[in-house]
């Protein structure tokens, strides 16, 4: 039985012709690798994603199976480096086919609140862009004059100067929350688009996002610490 889940019907020459595949294989992905650059490993674009899972297909089979020889791996993956190279001059050259196969940033905060329409189109959930903000030390949305979601997945902040931040929608757990009781003295920020006002019930429909869950977090408006 355990023979069976381990060795079946492993021999000595098959074990030594997988070492090989290996071998050869894990040289191939690395010299791949080494032509596509530090970006290819760092921070993958879609295309460069599609680009190393189909070098991974590729490379993964012939290391174990006896049917598929190593010279036909060997061709498809110089094709794989060929096309990356190929595409990626076409990307520098033409502007348009680098929108086509990476896309381009998507504005998720402009002057403090949300562009909400570009958030779903982006695909990212608010808990995601807030603790990418968090990352980078943002306290509340009022301190951001413009947060972008770039192709690679990464998000970019540009932050307004201490005396120009205004209040905005807190993004740290604490103090994103709904409240249930009003206070004059104090600026609401809505909890969908970030939208700031003076509100008389907690209820209140927020009239640039007309969000239906109505719910208004207190606002803040304290500088950024660096």
């Amino acid at each position: 039985m355990w023979s069976d889940i381990f060795i079946y019907d492993t021999t000595w020459q098959l074990a030594s012709q997988i070492l090989i595949r290996v071998v050869i294989m894990f040289c191939m992905i690395i010299l791949f690798l080494r032509l596509a650059g530090n970006r290819g490993i760092r921070q993958l674009s879609i295309f460069e994603l599609t680009i190393l899972l189909s070098l991974g297909s590729i490379a993964g089979d012939p290391m174990f199976s006896e049917d598929l020889p190593l010279i036909q791996a060997v061709i498809i993956m110089s094709t794989v480096i060929f096309l990356y190279r190929l595409f990626t001059w076409l990307m520098v050259k033409y502007e348009p086919f680098e929108t086509l196969l990476e896309g381009q940033p998507i504005y998720i905060v402009e002057d403090g609140v949300m562009t909400t329409h570009k958030s779903r189109k982006g695909q990212m959930s608010h808990d995601e862009f807030f603790a990418e903000m968090r990352e980078l030390g943002v306290e509340h949305l009022g301190q951001v004059r413009e947060g972008v979601l770039e192709t690679n997945g990464t998000f970019s902040v540009l932050l307004f100067p201490r005396d120009k931040v205004r209040f905005g929608l807190p993004i740290w757990p604490r103090g994103y929350k709904a409240v249930t009781k009003i206070d004059n003295d104090c600026r609401y920020a809505c909890m969908f688009c970030g939208h700031v006002q003076n509100i008389i019930t907690p209820k209140a429909r927020c009239p640039r996002c007309e969000d239906p869950c109505r719910q208004w977090s207190q606002a803040l408006n304290n500088a950024i610490i660096r």
